[in-house]
């Protein structure tokens, strides 16, 4: 009987995720064969946990925090989205035996905004929360939309100047602590993971734009404090990042098995799960 093929998500902590259950629900809808599991691996065990995971057969992983940056170190070679990112969220075990690292976060958040949820980024203006991770894999994608502004706001000023500078050769960006954010935006997205635990950022009342959006990349069963800030301060859109976890999975996906799963039933179906509204594209 022919083994069946292995992948897995490795982070720190892990009990949380979701991902073995959007992997198998792709997997039963496009037949394809495969298991999927979790793992909770720490920093100082990364290596040798994905070694061992490789030496094992494994095809492919899934790796999140506190990972990311190990992963990019890990890989034999690196995508160009990971190049830019330098960061690592998904590793593939090649034909030759040989390990490449992809960062799928970003296309991951541009499809669930701008496809599931029809939210224009070209011409608008962007506020990007946070100067970690989760930033670095999403900064590229956002100028890409050619935005009429991207700014990244953090606590620690000379972080956010330096992701600024860093990607300055693929458009303008600008970085600014949070008391000084003086103009007013269309889409306002948390790249930290503060607002899982209650905490936000200092933002003025009157930050977020007439009809603006605003978008949590962390995920939870209840709407989370940066999401609950978004309903009441106006905006037509509050989401968190559930979408972007099954696009950035389905990308995926597609590197390991050559075949795209369709995402919003899956996304509706996780969303009927924790009780939220399901996704609507009418």
């Amino acid at each position: 009987m022919t083994a069946i093929d292995q992948y897995a998500v490795f982070g720190h902590p892990i009990n949380h995720s979701k991902s073995p259950r959007i992997h198998g629900l792709f997997a039963e809808q496009t037949g394809q064969r495969l298991q999927y599991r979790a793992a909770d691996v720490p920093a100082e065990l990364f290596r040798s946990a994905v070694e061992t995971f490789f030496a094992d057969g494994g095809k492919g992983l899934n790796c999140t925090v506190p990972l990311k940056e190990l992963a990019w170190q890990f890989a034999d070679r690196l995508g160009d989205r990971a190049l830019l990112a330098k960061a690592v969220n998904t590793l593939a075990r090649q034909t030759d035996g040989r390990i490449l690292g992809d960062n799928t976060d970003g296309v991951g958040l541009l499809n669930d905004l701008t496809i599931n949820h029809r939210i224009p980024l070209r011409a608008s203006r962007i506020l990007v929360l946070g100067a970690g991770g989760a930033t670095r894999g999403i900064v590229a994608p956002l100028l890409e939309q050619a935005p009429a502004q991207l700014v990244i706001a953090n606590r620690t000023l000379e972080k956010a100047e330096a992701i600024a500078d860093e990607f300055a050769d693929l458009g303008e960006l600008h970085a600014c602590g949070y008391a000084d954010l003086n103009s007013r935006f269309d889409v306002i997205l948390n790249a930290t993971s503060a607002s899982l635990g209650g905490d936000l950022p200092p933002l003025a009342d009157d930050i977020l734009a007439d009809g603006g959006c605003c978008y949590d990349l962390a995920y939870a069963n209840q709407p989370t404090a940066f999401v609950n800030w978004g309903l009441r301060h106006g905006a037509s859109l509050s989401l968190d990042g559930l979408g972007m976890l099954v696009e950035q999975a389905a990308e995926a996906f597609y590197l390991w098995r050559g075949v795209r799963p369709d995402t919003r039933p899956v996304i509706d179906l996780l969303n009927r799960e924790r009780t939220l509204p399901p996704l609507r594209n009418d």
